[in-house]
Protein backbone atom coordinates (compact mmCIF):
# COMPACT_ATOMS: atom_id res chain seq x y z
CA UNK A 1 0.00 0.00 0.00
CA UNK A 2 1.22 3.48 -0.85
CA UNK A 3 2.67 5.31 2.14
CA UNK A 4 4.51 8.60 2.00
CA UNK A 5 4.69 12.10 3.40
CA UNK A 6 2.45 14.79 1.98
CA UNK A 7 5.58 16.54 0.71
CA UNK A 8 6.74 13.46 -1.22
CA UNK A 9 3.26 12.85 -2.61
CA UNK A 10 2.82 16.44 -3.73
CA UNK A 11 6.25 16.68 -5.37
CA UNK A 12 5.64 13.41 -7.27
CA UNK A 13 2.57 14.88 -8.96
CA UNK A 14 3.49 18.56 -9.12
CA UNK A 15 0.82 19.51 -6.59
CA UNK A 16 1.13 22.60 -4.37
CA UNK A 17 0.92 22.36 -0.57
CA UNK A 18 -1.47 25.03 0.69
CA UNK A 19 -1.76 24.22 4.39
CA UNK A 20 -0.60 21.75 7.00
CA UNK A 21 2.55 19.86 7.94
CA UNK A 22 4.35 18.57 4.80
CA UNK A 23 5.91 15.75 6.81
CA UNK A 24 2.49 14.31 7.70
CA UNK A 25 2.36 10.63 6.67
CA UNK A 26 -0.58 9.46 4.58
CA UNK A 27 -1.93 6.12 3.39
CA UNK A 28 -5.21 5.17 1.73
CA UNK A 29 -6.98 7.14 -1.01
CA UNK A 30 -10.70 7.77 -1.47
CA UNK A 31 -12.86 9.89 -3.74
CA UNK A 32 -16.01 9.54 -1.61
CA UNK A 33 -15.94 11.56 1.59
CA UNK A 34 -18.12 8.94 3.31
CA UNK A 35 -15.24 6.45 2.99
CA UNK A 36 -12.60 8.63 4.65
CA UNK A 37 -10.72 6.99 7.50
CA UNK A 38 -8.15 8.55 9.84
CA UNK A 39 -4.88 9.16 8.00
CA UNK A 40 -6.32 8.80 4.49
CA UNK A 41 -6.27 11.13 1.49
CA UNK A 42 -9.50 12.53 0.06
CA UNK A 43 -9.17 13.47 -3.62
CA UNK A 44 -11.77 15.99 -4.81
CA UNK A 45 -13.25 15.14 -8.21
CA UNK A 46 -15.70 17.29 -10.14
CA UNK A 47 -18.57 14.98 -11.13
CA UNK A 48 -21.62 15.48 -13.29
CA UNK A 49 -23.78 16.61 -10.37
CA UNK A 50 -21.37 16.88 -7.43
CA UNK A 51 -18.18 18.83 -6.74
CA UNK A 52 -15.85 16.87 -4.47
CA UNK A 53 -14.35 20.13 -3.20
CA UNK A 54 -17.67 20.83 -1.47
CA UNK A 55 -17.04 17.76 0.73
CA UNK A 56 -13.62 18.81 1.99
CA UNK A 57 -15.04 19.87 5.37
CA UNK A 58 -16.78 16.56 6.18
CA UNK A 59 -13.70 14.70 4.97
CA UNK A 60 -11.57 16.59 7.47
CA UNK A 61 -14.13 15.94 10.20
CA UNK A 62 -13.78 12.21 9.44
CA UNK A 63 -10.02 12.32 9.98
CA UNK A 64 -8.53 12.84 6.52
CA UNK A 65 -4.80 13.53 6.78
CA UNK A 66 -4.80 15.32 3.44
CA UNK A 67 -7.36 16.75 1.03
CA UNK A 68 -6.40 17.15 -2.62
CA UNK A 69 -8.40 20.10 -3.95
CA UNK A 70 -8.97 21.45 -7.44
CA UNK A 71 -9.76 25.02 -6.44
CA UNK A 72 -8.60 27.54 -3.88
CA UNK A 73 -9.79 26.52 -0.40
CA UNK A 74 -12.14 28.80 1.46
CA UNK A 75 -11.27 30.42 4.77
CA UNK A 76 -13.55 27.93 6.51
CA UNK A 77 -11.69 25.06 4.87
CA UNK A 78 -8.31 26.48 5.87
CA UNK A 79 -9.52 26.94 9.43
CA UNK A 80 -10.85 23.38 9.57
CA UNK A 81 -7.55 22.06 8.22
CA UNK A 82 -5.68 23.84 11.00
CA UNK A 83 -8.13 22.58 13.60
CA UNK A 84 -7.94 18.97 12.42
CA UNK A 85 -4.21 18.94 11.59
CA UNK A 86 -5.06 18.16 7.97
CA UNK A 87 -2.96 19.09 4.94
CA UNK A 88 -4.52 20.84 1.96
CA UNK A 89 -2.86 20.51 -1.42
CA UNK A 90 -3.97 21.68 -4.85
CA UNK A 91 -3.60 19.33 -7.82
CA UNK A 92 -1.53 20.55 -10.76
CA UNK A 93 -3.76 22.19 -13.38
CA UNK A 94 -6.67 21.44 -11.03
CA UNK A 95 -6.78 17.96 -12.57
CA UNK A 96 -7.64 15.36 -9.93
CA UNK A 97 -7.58 12.55 -12.48
CA UNK A 98 -4.06 13.34 -13.61
CA UNK A 99 -2.97 13.57 -9.95
CA UNK A 100 -4.31 10.11 -9.15
CA UNK A 101 -3.08 8.46 -12.35
CA UNK A 102 0.37 10.00 -12.02
CA UNK A 103 0.80 8.98 -8.40
CA UNK A 104 -0.38 5.43 -9.08
CA UNK A 105 1.92 5.11 -12.10
CA UNK A 106 4.88 6.29 -10.01
CA UNK A 107 4.04 3.75 -7.30
CA UNK A 108 3.45 0.94 -9.81
CA UNK A 109 6.87 1.47 -11.40
CA UNK A 110 8.50 0.87 -8.02
CA UNK A 111 6.91 -2.60 -7.74
CA UNK A 112 8.01 -5.92 -9.22
CA UNK A 113 4.43 -7.06 -9.86
CA UNK A 114 3.25 -9.21 -12.70
CA UNK A 115 0.30 -7.26 -14.11
CA UNK A 116 -2.31 -8.99 -16.26
CA UNK A 117 -4.87 -6.75 -17.93
CA UNK A 118 -8.44 -7.72 -18.81
CA UNK A 119 -10.57 -5.64 -21.16
CA UNK A 120 -13.34 -6.15 -23.70
CA UNK A 121 -16.97 -5.25 -24.22
CA UNK A 122 -18.60 -8.07 -22.25
CA UNK A 123 -17.26 -10.56 -19.70
CA UNK A 124 -14.43 -8.47 -18.23
CA UNK A 125 -15.38 -8.90 -14.59
CA UNK A 126 -16.00 -12.64 -14.87
CA UNK A 127 -12.69 -13.15 -16.69
CA UNK A 128 -10.86 -11.00 -14.13
CA UNK A 129 -12.32 -12.97 -11.25
CA UNK A 130 -11.55 -16.32 -12.90
CA UNK A 131 -7.97 -15.28 -13.65
CA UNK A 132 -7.39 -13.99 -10.12
CA UNK A 133 -8.87 -17.19 -8.70
CA UNK A 134 -6.56 -19.35 -10.82
CA UNK A 135 -3.43 -17.36 -10.01
CA UNK A 136 -4.24 -17.30 -6.31
CA UNK A 137 -3.36 -21.00 -6.15
CA UNK A 138 0.29 -19.97 -6.61
CA UNK A 139 0.71 -16.22 -6.05
CA UNK A 140 -0.44 -13.39 -3.76
CA UNK A 141 -3.00 -11.74 -6.03
CA UNK A 142 -4.55 -8.27 -5.97
CA UNK A 143 -7.48 -7.31 -8.21
CA UNK A 144 -10.05 -4.59 -8.77
CA UNK A 145 -13.18 -4.86 -6.69
CA UNK A 146 -16.66 -3.70 -7.67
CA UNK A 147 -16.63 -1.23 -10.52
CA UNK A 148 -13.08 0.03 -9.87
CA UNK A 149 -12.02 -0.55 -13.48
CA UNK A 150 -11.95 3.06 -14.67
CA UNK A 151 -9.37 5.84 -14.91
CA UNK A 152 -10.30 6.59 -11.29
CA UNK A 153 -10.85 3.06 -10.00
CA UNK A 154 -7.64 1.51 -11.31
CA UNK A 155 -5.24 4.01 -9.67
CA UNK A 156 -7.19 3.68 -6.41
CA UNK A 157 -6.76 -0.10 -6.69
CA UNK A 158 -3.01 0.20 -7.35
CA UNK A 159 -2.46 2.55 -4.43
CA UNK A 160 -4.31 0.16 -2.09
CA UNK A 161 -2.40 -2.99 -3.09
CA UNK A 162 -1.25 -5.10 -0.11
CA UNK A 163 2.47 -5.11 0.55
CA UNK A 164 2.79 -8.81 -0.33
CA UNK A 165 1.23 -8.43 -3.79
CA UNK A 166 2.95 -10.47 -6.49
CA UNK A 167 0.32 -10.37 -9.24
CA UNK A 168 -2.17 -7.61 -10.03
CA UNK A 169 -5.11 -8.66 -12.20
CA UNK A 170 -6.33 -5.39 -13.64
CA UNK A 171 -9.77 -5.07 -15.18
CA UNK A 172 -9.71 -2.13 -17.59
CA UNK A 173 -12.97 -0.46 -18.57
CA UNK A 174 -13.59 2.55 -20.75
CA UNK A 175 -16.28 4.87 -22.07
CA UNK A 176 -14.14 7.08 -24.31
CA UNK A 177 -11.07 6.80 -26.54
CA UNK A 178 -7.81 7.23 -24.65
CA UNK A 179 -9.02 5.74 -21.36
CA UNK A 180 -7.51 2.28 -21.89
CA UNK A 181 -4.25 3.99 -22.85
CA UNK A 182 -4.31 6.00 -19.60
CA UNK A 183 -5.10 2.93 -17.50
CA UNK A 184 -2.45 0.79 -19.20
CA UNK A 185 0.16 3.52 -18.77
CA UNK A 186 -0.67 3.56 -15.06
CA UNK A 187 -0.82 -0.23 -14.53
CA UNK A 188 1.85 -1.35 -17.06
CA UNK A 189 0.50 -4.83 -17.83
CA UNK A 190 2.91 -7.37 -19.32
CA UNK A 191 0.05 -9.57 -20.55
CA UNK A 192 -3.61 -8.94 -21.33
CA UNK A 193 -6.73 -10.36 -22.89
CA UNK A 194 -9.59 -8.81 -24.84
CA UNK A 195 -12.78 -10.75 -24.23
CA UNK A 196 -14.68 -9.51 -27.30
CA UNK A 197 -15.63 -6.44 -29.29
CA UNK A 198 -19.33 -5.66 -28.87
CA UNK A 199 -21.57 -2.62 -28.98
CA UNK A 200 -21.23 -1.33 -25.41
CA UNK A 201 -20.69 2.47 -25.51
CA UNK A 202 -21.19 2.55 -29.28
CA UNK A 203 -23.19 5.74 -28.79
CA UNK A 204 -20.00 7.41 -27.55
CA UNK A 205 -17.42 5.74 -29.80
CA UNK A 206 -19.53 5.62 -32.96
CA UNK A 207 -18.75 2.15 -34.32
CA UNK A 208 -17.48 -1.29 -33.37
CA UNK A 209 -14.32 -0.46 -35.33
CA UNK A 210 -13.69 2.46 -32.98
CA UNK A 211 -14.43 0.25 -29.98
CA UNK A 212 -11.82 -2.24 -31.26
CA UNK A 213 -9.29 0.58 -31.62
CA UNK A 214 -10.03 1.80 -28.09
CA UNK A 215 -9.60 -1.66 -26.59
CA UNK A 216 -6.39 -2.12 -28.60
CA UNK A 217 -4.82 0.83 -26.79
CA UNK A 218 -3.49 -1.72 -24.29
CA UNK A 219 -1.21 -3.31 -26.91
CA UNK A 220 1.73 -0.84 -26.99
CA UNK A 221 2.11 -1.05 -23.21
CA UNK A 222 2.50 -4.84 -23.15
CA UNK A 223 5.99 -4.64 -24.62
CA UNK A 224 6.85 -1.13 -23.44
CA UNK A 225 8.85 -1.97 -20.32
CA UNK A 226 10.94 -5.07 -20.89
CA UNK A 227 13.40 -3.83 -18.24
CA UNK A 228 10.69 -3.31 -15.59
CA UNK A 229 11.35 -5.67 -12.63
CA UNK A 230 8.87 -8.53 -12.44
CA UNK A 231 8.64 -11.32 -9.88
CA UNK A 232 7.32 -13.67 -12.59
CA UNK A 233 9.09 -14.43 -15.86
CA UNK A 234 6.62 -13.11 -18.44
CA UNK A 235 6.59 -12.48 -22.17
CA UNK A 236 4.30 -9.84 -23.65
CA UNK A 237 1.13 -11.76 -24.59
CA UNK A 238 -2.34 -10.80 -25.79
CA UNK A 239 -5.04 -13.48 -25.54
CA UNK A 240 -8.01 -13.22 -27.89
CA UNK A 241 -11.09 -15.30 -28.66
CA UNK A 242 -10.92 -17.01 -32.06
CA UNK A 243 -14.62 -16.47 -32.75
CA UNK A 244 -14.58 -12.65 -32.54
CA UNK A 245 -14.65 -10.88 -35.90
CA UNK A 246 -12.03 -8.34 -34.80
CA UNK A 247 -9.50 -10.92 -33.61
CA UNK A 248 -7.58 -10.97 -36.90
CA UNK A 249 -7.05 -7.20 -37.07
CA UNK A 250 -6.25 -6.83 -33.37
CA UNK A 251 -3.91 -9.81 -33.56
CA UNK A 252 -1.99 -8.29 -36.46
CA UNK A 253 -1.59 -5.03 -34.54
CA UNK A 254 -0.27 -6.94 -31.53
CA UNK A 255 2.23 -8.94 -33.58
CA UNK A 256 3.50 -5.73 -35.20
CA UNK A 257 4.14 -4.37 -31.69
CA UNK A 258 6.18 -7.43 -30.74
CA UNK A 259 3.44 -9.06 -28.67
CA UNK A 260 2.66 -12.78 -28.80
CA UNK A 261 -0.96 -13.57 -29.70
CA UNK A 262 -2.86 -16.50 -28.20
CA UNK A 263 -6.25 -17.59 -29.49
CA UNK A 264 -8.71 -19.53 -27.37
CA UNK A 265 -12.10 -20.94 -28.29
CA UNK A 266 -13.81 -24.04 -29.62
CA UNK A 267 -11.60 -24.84 -32.62
CA UNK A 268 -9.00 -27.63 -32.34
CA UNK A 269 -6.32 -25.21 -33.59
CA UNK A 270 -6.88 -22.78 -30.70
CA UNK A 271 -4.10 -22.71 -28.12
CA UNK A 272 -6.60 -23.61 -25.43
CA UNK A 273 -9.75 -25.30 -26.69
CA UNK A 274 -13.06 -26.24 -25.07
CA UNK A 275 -15.31 -29.07 -26.23
CA UNK A 276 -18.28 -31.13 -25.07
CA UNK A 277 -19.96 -28.06 -23.55
CA UNK A 278 -23.22 -28.64 -21.71
CA UNK A 279 -25.23 -26.98 -18.98
CA UNK A 280 -26.19 -28.56 -15.69
CA UNK A 281 -29.83 -28.26 -14.56
CA UNK A 282 -28.70 -25.18 -12.59
CA UNK A 283 -27.38 -23.56 -15.78
CA UNK A 284 -23.70 -24.03 -14.95
CA UNK A 285 -21.36 -25.00 -17.81
CA UNK A 286 -19.53 -28.33 -17.84
CA UNK A 287 -16.88 -28.89 -20.51
CA UNK A 288 -13.52 -30.37 -21.44
CA UNK A 289 -10.42 -28.20 -21.93
CA UNK A 290 -7.40 -29.21 -24.01
CA UNK A 291 -3.94 -27.64 -24.13
CA UNK A 292 -0.81 -29.17 -25.66
CA UNK A 293 -1.94 -32.74 -25.05
CA UNK A 294 -3.20 -32.07 -21.52
CA UNK A 295 -6.91 -32.35 -20.84
CA UNK A 296 -9.07 -31.39 -17.87
CA UNK A 297 -12.80 -31.47 -17.21
CA UNK A 298 -14.39 -28.40 -15.65
CA UNK A 299 -17.75 -27.72 -14.03
CA UNK A 300 -18.15 -24.08 -13.09
CA UNK A 301 -20.52 -22.62 -10.50
CA UNK A 302 -21.01 -19.61 -12.77
CA UNK A 303 -24.12 -19.46 -14.92
CA UNK A 304 -24.36 -19.66 -18.71
CA UNK A 305 -22.36 -20.86 -21.69
CA UNK A 306 -20.73 -17.46 -22.15
CA UNK A 307 -18.56 -18.18 -19.10
CA UNK A 308 -16.67 -20.86 -21.03
CA UNK A 309 -14.79 -18.30 -23.16
CA UNK A 310 -14.03 -16.24 -20.05
CA UNK A 311 -12.65 -19.39 -18.43
CA UNK A 312 -10.42 -20.17 -21.44
CA UNK A 313 -8.94 -16.67 -21.46
CA UNK A 314 -8.18 -16.97 -17.74
CA UNK A 315 -6.59 -20.40 -18.24
CA UNK A 316 -4.43 -19.10 -21.08
CA UNK A 317 -2.97 -16.17 -19.14
CA UNK A 318 -2.58 -18.28 -16.00
CA UNK A 319 -0.62 -20.84 -18.00
CA UNK A 320 1.54 -18.09 -19.48
CA UNK A 321 2.19 -16.94 -15.90
CA UNK A 322 3.70 -20.30 -15.01
CA UNK A 323 0.78 -22.49 -13.90
CA UNK A 324 0.02 -25.87 -15.39
CA UNK A 325 -3.41 -26.41 -16.91
CA UNK A 326 -4.39 -28.59 -13.95
CA UNK A 327 -3.18 -26.00 -11.43
CA UNK A 328 -5.04 -23.19 -13.14
CA UNK A 329 -8.27 -25.15 -13.56
CA UNK A 330 -8.27 -26.44 -9.98
CA UNK A 331 -9.14 -23.05 -8.54
CA UNK A 332 -11.93 -22.14 -10.95
CA UNK A 333 -14.68 -24.61 -10.18
CA UNK A 334 -15.37 -23.00 -6.80
CA UNK A 335 -15.83 -19.40 -8.00
CA UNK A 336 -19.33 -18.26 -7.07
CA UNK A 337 -21.41 -15.96 -9.31
CA UNK A 338 -21.64 -12.32 -8.30
CA UNK A 339 -24.93 -10.72 -7.42
CA UNK A 340 -26.77 -9.16 -10.39
CA UNK A 341 -24.61 -11.04 -12.91
CA UNK A 342 -26.70 -13.98 -14.16
CA UNK A 343 -27.27 -14.89 -10.52
CA UNK A 344 -30.11 -17.36 -10.08
CA UNK A 345 -32.33 -16.63 -7.07
CA UNK A 346 -34.82 -19.10 -5.65
CA UNK A 347 -37.82 -17.13 -4.39
CA UNK A 348 -39.84 -18.28 -1.39
CA UNK A 349 -42.96 -18.68 -3.56
CA UNK A 350 -41.24 -21.33 -5.69
CA UNK A 351 -40.24 -19.42 -8.81
CA UNK A 352 -36.69 -18.59 -9.87
CA UNK A 353 -35.20 -15.28 -11.03
CA UNK A 354 -32.16 -14.89 -13.26
CA UNK A 355 -30.88 -11.60 -11.84
CA UNK A 356 -28.72 -10.12 -14.61
CA UNK A 357 -29.46 -6.51 -13.79
CA UNK A 358 -25.94 -5.19 -13.27
CA UNK A 359 -25.83 -3.82 -16.81
CA UNK A 360 -26.69 -4.72 -20.39
CA UNK A 361 -25.56 -4.57 -23.99
CA UNK A 362 -27.21 -6.06 -27.07
CA UNK A 363 -24.89 -9.06 -27.06
CA UNK A 364 -25.19 -9.73 -23.32
CA UNK A 365 -28.97 -9.47 -23.58
CA UNK A 366 -28.97 -12.16 -26.28
CA UNK A 367 -26.83 -14.39 -24.07
CA UNK A 368 -29.21 -13.87 -21.15
CA UNK A 369 -32.23 -14.72 -23.32
CA UNK A 370 -30.47 -17.90 -24.45
CA UNK A 371 -29.91 -18.86 -20.81
CA UNK A 372 -33.58 -18.23 -19.96
CA UNK A 373 -34.64 -20.63 -22.70
CA UNK A 374 -31.96 -23.25 -22.03
CA UNK A 375 -32.58 -23.74 -18.31
CA UNK A 376 -35.11 -26.33 -17.22
CA UNK A 377 -38.46 -24.79 -16.38
CA UNK A 378 -41.66 -26.44 -15.12
CA UNK A 379 -43.71 -23.26 -15.42
CA UNK A 380 -43.57 -20.19 -17.66
CA UNK A 381 -40.52 -18.42 -19.05
CA UNK A 382 -40.86 -14.68 -18.47
CA UNK A 383 -38.43 -12.02 -19.67
CA UNK A 384 -38.44 -8.57 -18.05
CA UNK A 385 -36.19 -6.49 -20.28
CA UNK A 386 -35.12 -2.88 -19.84
CA UNK A 387 -33.61 -0.48 -22.31
CA UNK A 388 -29.89 -0.54 -23.08
CA UNK A 389 -28.02 2.74 -22.71
CA UNK A 390 -25.11 4.45 -24.49
CA UNK A 391 -26.08 3.24 -27.97
CA UNK A 392 -26.44 6.73 -29.44
CA UNK A 393 -27.80 6.92 -32.96
CA UNK A 394 -27.70 3.14 -33.18
CA UNK A 395 -30.24 2.79 -30.37
CA UNK A 396 -33.40 2.40 -32.51
CA UNK A 397 -31.82 -0.18 -34.79
CA UNK A 398 -30.15 -2.18 -32.04
CA UNK A 399 -33.25 -2.15 -29.82
CA UNK A 400 -35.22 -3.36 -32.81
CA UNK A 401 -32.77 -6.22 -33.28
CA UNK A 402 -33.06 -7.10 -29.59
CA UNK A 403 -36.84 -7.11 -29.82
CA UNK A 404 -36.73 -9.36 -32.87
CA UNK A 405 -34.32 -11.74 -31.13
CA UNK A 406 -36.56 -11.98 -28.08
CA UNK A 407 -39.62 -12.62 -30.26
CA UNK A 408 -37.91 -15.66 -31.77
CA UNK A 409 -37.42 -17.23 -28.34
CA UNK A 410 -39.93 -19.57 -26.66
CA UNK A 411 -40.92 -16.97 -24.07
CA UNK A 412 -44.36 -17.01 -22.45
CA UNK A 413 -44.36 -13.36 -21.39
CA UNK A 414 -42.15 -10.48 -22.55
CA UNK A 415 -42.23 -7.36 -20.38
CA UNK A 416 -40.43 -4.37 -21.90
CA UNK A 417 -39.49 -1.53 -19.56
CA UNK A 418 -38.66 2.03 -20.52
CA UNK A 419 -39.47 4.74 -23.03
CA UNK A 420 -38.89 5.09 -26.78
CA UNK A 421 -36.23 2.40 -27.00
CA UNK A 422 -38.57 -0.06 -25.28
CA UNK A 423 -41.17 0.92 -27.88
CA UNK A 424 -38.66 0.01 -30.60
CA UNK A 425 -38.19 -3.43 -29.02
CA UNK A 426 -41.94 -3.92 -28.71
CA UNK A 427 -42.59 -2.91 -32.32
CA UNK A 428 -39.92 -5.26 -33.62
CA UNK A 429 -41.17 -8.12 -31.44
CA UNK A 430 -44.72 -7.63 -32.74
CA UNK A 431 -43.49 -7.43 -36.33
CA UNK A 432 -41.68 -10.73 -35.86
CA UNK A 433 -44.92 -12.38 -34.76
CA UNK A 434 -44.94 -12.19 -30.96
CA UNK A 435 -48.61 -12.31 -30.00
CA UNK A 436 -50.14 -9.36 -28.16
CA UNK A 437 -51.18 -11.49 -25.22
CA UNK A 438 -47.51 -12.27 -24.51
CA UNK A 439 -46.25 -8.68 -24.74
CA UNK A 440 -46.43 -6.13 -21.91
CA UNK A 441 -45.15 -2.53 -22.10
CA UNK A 442 -44.49 -0.60 -18.89
CA UNK A 443 -42.60 2.64 -18.22
CA UNK A 444 -40.80 1.71 -15.01
CA UNK A 445 -39.38 -1.18 -13.00
CA UNK A 446 -41.99 -0.51 -10.31
CA UNK A 447 -44.77 -0.90 -12.86
CA UNK A 448 -43.22 -4.17 -14.05
CA UNK A 449 -43.14 -5.47 -10.46
CA UNK A 450 -46.78 -4.52 -9.88
CA UNK A 451 -47.86 -6.46 -12.98
CA UNK A 452 -45.52 -9.44 -12.91
CA UNK A 453 -45.18 -10.02 -9.17
CA UNK A 454 -48.80 -10.99 -8.42
CA UNK A 455 -49.02 -13.52 -11.28
CA UNK A 456 -45.78 -15.41 -10.63
CA UNK A 457 -46.26 -19.05 -9.67
CA UNK A 458 -44.13 -21.92 -8.47
CA UNK A 459 -42.05 -23.31 -11.33
CA UNK A 460 -41.86 -20.02 -13.28
CA UNK A 461 -38.48 -18.75 -14.47
CA UNK A 462 -37.99 -14.98 -14.75
CA UNK A 463 -35.14 -13.14 -16.46
CA UNK A 464 -34.47 -9.54 -15.40
CA UNK A 465 -32.01 -7.73 -17.69
CA UNK A 466 -31.36 -4.11 -18.60
CA UNK A 467 -29.01 -1.18 -18.17
CA UNK A 468 -28.56 0.08 -14.64
CA UNK A 469 -30.52 3.29 -15.19
CA UNK A 470 -33.69 1.22 -15.72
CA UNK A 471 -33.46 0.00 -12.12
CA UNK A 472 -34.49 -3.61 -12.63
CA UNK A 473 -32.56 -4.57 -9.50
CA UNK A 474 -35.46 -2.95 -7.63
CA UNK A 475 -37.85 -5.15 -9.65
CA UNK A 476 -35.94 -8.23 -8.49
CA UNK A 477 -36.04 -7.19 -4.84
CA UNK A 478 -39.75 -6.43 -5.02
CA UNK A 479 -40.91 -9.66 -6.66
CA UNK A 480 -38.63 -11.97 -4.68
CA UNK A 481 -40.05 -10.62 -1.41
Amino acid sequence: MYRASVETMASTCGAVILAGDPSRQVSGFVVDSRLVTPGSVFVCFLGETQDGNDYALPAMDSGAACVVMTREPSEAERAKAAEKDCCLIRAAHDDAGAFLLGLAEHYRLQQDWAVLGVTGSVGKTTTKDLLAQALATTYCVHKNVGNFNSVIGVPLTILSAPDDTQVFVCEMGMNHPGEIDAIARCARPQMACITNIGTSHIGILGSRENIALAKSEVIPWLAADASLPCCVDLEPVLALTSGDDFTASIGEAAKAAGVLVDRVGFHPDDRICASQVSLTPEGCPAFDVAFCGDRVHQELKLTGRQCVIDDLLALDLAQRAGLTLTQAASGLDSLEPQAMRAHIIQAARGFRIIDDTYNASPSSLAVAADLLCELSCEGRRIAVIGEVGELGGEAPRLHGLMGAYLAAKPIDMLVLVGDKDADAMAEAASTMGLSEDKLVRVPTAAAAASIVGPVLEAGDLVLAKGSRFVGLDAFVEEVRS
